[in-house]
């Protein structure tokens, strides 16, 4: 099947769930700056999920872009990971309101692994589609920062619940740090089959 409408579906998803979480930041009564200090834990976390909705949007353009059709158990597995970036919004208006509280932090850490583990999903699912000999499994390879990215988040969750919820934040901000930096496996892979489009 043609990708453009998953792509399409899966881009107006996205741009929804960051209108409704920028919508959780509530506009201060005063008029001084002093008014905008409580609001600090909800603005961070807004910039933190912000990030994460921003990473996952741009490797899922690149993966998409890399792969040349999508069939019925795409479109489910992309169904899957929307459904658990669609509940970062509460996850975040939960953690945010109560300042980085142990159980707030817990879910939210527990919503951004599942994220990850229906991504690494979406991405099984586009490889046998494709062939693991195919270009796209080969540009994946072993996807070590997603396997880093699964530790960051059970090592964040376990500090959380331990009793170090701000510890335990820090380490889903080294994560999101670690997917800021330029992955150019996708980009390559576009460009090769654009100077050789029969291979």
């Amino acid at each position: 099947m043609n990708k453009n409408r998953l792509e399409a579906f899966s881009d107006g998803v996205l741009a929804i769930i960051i209108t409704i979480m920028v919508l959780e930041l509530k506009v201060p009564h005063g008029e001084d700056i002093a008014a905008l200090l409580p609001l600090w834990p909800t603005v961070l976390s807004y910039i933190l999920s912000f990030v994460y909705v921003g990473i996952y949007w741009n490797n899922h353009h690149h993966m998409l872009h890399a792969s040349s059709s999508v069939n019925g158990t795409v479109l489910w597995a992309n169904l899957h990971l929307l459904f658990w970036l669609s509940l970062l919004p509460f996850s975040t208006g939960w953690m945010g309101e109560n300042h980085f509280g142990r159980w707030p932090t817990v879910l939210y850490g527990l919503n951004l692994l599942l994220c990850a583990v229906a991504y690494v999903a979406l991405q099984g699912t586009l490889v046998r589609h494709h062939g693991t000999q195919s270009a796209l499994a080969r540009a994946l390879g072993h996807d070590m920062k997603g396997k880093a990215s699964v530790v960051g988040y059970v090592l964040g969750m376990g500090l959380a619940a331990a009793g170090w919820p701000h510890i335990g934040a820090l380490f889903f901000v080294a994560v999101a740090l670690l997917w800021l930096v330029p992955d150019r496996r996708m980009e390559r892979l576009v460009t090769a089959a654009h100077e050789h489009p029969q291979e």
